[in-house]
């Protein structure tokens, strides 16, 4: 019993040593992430100097403009059977 006892405890020392080692590396892993994830806190040439890289169309006047337009693919409603949006569908799937 002394034994079996004995190396139950060699055991959970062990697996409680594994996990605190896991532990820190995973520590480790995220704040070296939070460190390189930050462009502020990079010591590399644009953003030691505190400026962000921008996009091209960041000074643009006319952004997302085609975000707003109507949609032009809805059906409309035109009361002629030739001319209607359904016939015209139809007649250049199985027609043409």
């Amino acid at each position: 019993q002394a034994e079996l006892a004995k190396i139950r405890a060699e055991r959970a020392a062990s697996k409680a040593k594994e996990d605190a080692e896991a532990d820190a590396e995973e520590q480790a892993q995220m704040e070296e992430a939070a460190l390189t994830g930050n462009p502020l806190l990079n010591s590399g040439g644009a953003a030691s100097s505190g400026r962000l890289k921008r996009r091209w169309n960041d000074d643009v006047v006319f952004r997302n403009q085609a975000r707003l337009e109507p949609d032009q693919s809805k059906k409309r409603f035109i009361n002629d059977t030739v001319r209607n949006d359904f016939h015209k569908r139809f007649m250049n799937k199985f027609i043409k």
